[in-house]
């Protein structure tokens, strides 16, 4: 059970939902409740396909390219660290974040923000799928279960929160968004970081 929180925690932290909602209604201002509603669900069906593919073949494309978890534990540790960094700093991170010129490029078509930048790399970025590398190589079958089902539950909340984004906004204010925020980069920093000691830890145990 601790573990199923840890990890649904680990997401939470990363994907940021509460703090993706303005993103959310930047990219789609002037869309009509039923768009905003099918932008949500596809670009949140995407994150899910991806983070799943890769909890389930992880193991698959390490030996594909000869990759030791070692290695990805600390390079992905430390992806993840640099994204709650940025978060402390009030920042967004743009290895988890699009540039303005992907924003702007991606609403020329309305639909196509659910892909791009939304799905990924907002909802699915490098982070989010090395956090779901992380947890789902941490055990057997199970853990990849358990990575998977506390990401759809992630899913299903974001969901509600695009729907209902732009009263949730307005009740928390910038202040409260801000606190929020810096709370997650601080998670964020110290995920990353157990990432790179396990990663080393392991690394030094095959030497």
């Amino acid at each position: 059970m601790m573990h199923a929180l840890t990890v649904f925690m680990g997401f939470f932290a990363i994907m940021n939902p509460i703090v993706n909602i303005p993103i959310f209604i930047s990219l789609t201002s002037g869309d009509d409740e039923k768009t905003k509603a099918t932008v949500a669900f596809r670009s949140l069906m995407l994150a899910f396909l991806i983070v799943a593919l890769f909890s389930l073949a992880g193991k698959l494309i390490f030996e594909s390219f000869g990759i030791t978890m070692s290695a990805f534990r600390i390079t992905g540790g430390l992806i993840v660290f640099l994204i709650g960094f940025h978060m402390l700093q009030g920042k967004q991170s743009n290895v988890q974040h699009p540039s303005d010129e992907d924003k702007q490029t991606s609403r020329e078509v309305a639909l196509s923000v659910a892909v791009s930048p939304l799905g990924m790399p907002i909802l699915a970025g490098p982070g989010t799928i090395a956090t779901a590398m992380n947890f789902s190589a941490s055990g057997g079958f199970s853990a990849v279960i358990v990575t998977i089902v506390a990401f759809a539950i992630l899913c299903a909340i974001t969901y509600v929160m695009f729907l209902f984004g732009e009263k949730l906004v307005s009740y928390l204010g910038t202040s409260a968004l801000n606190v929020i925020t810096r709370m997650m980069g601080l998670i964020l920093g110290v995920i990353g970081t157990q990432m790179v000691i396990e990663g080393l830890h392991g690394a030094f145990a095959l030497t």
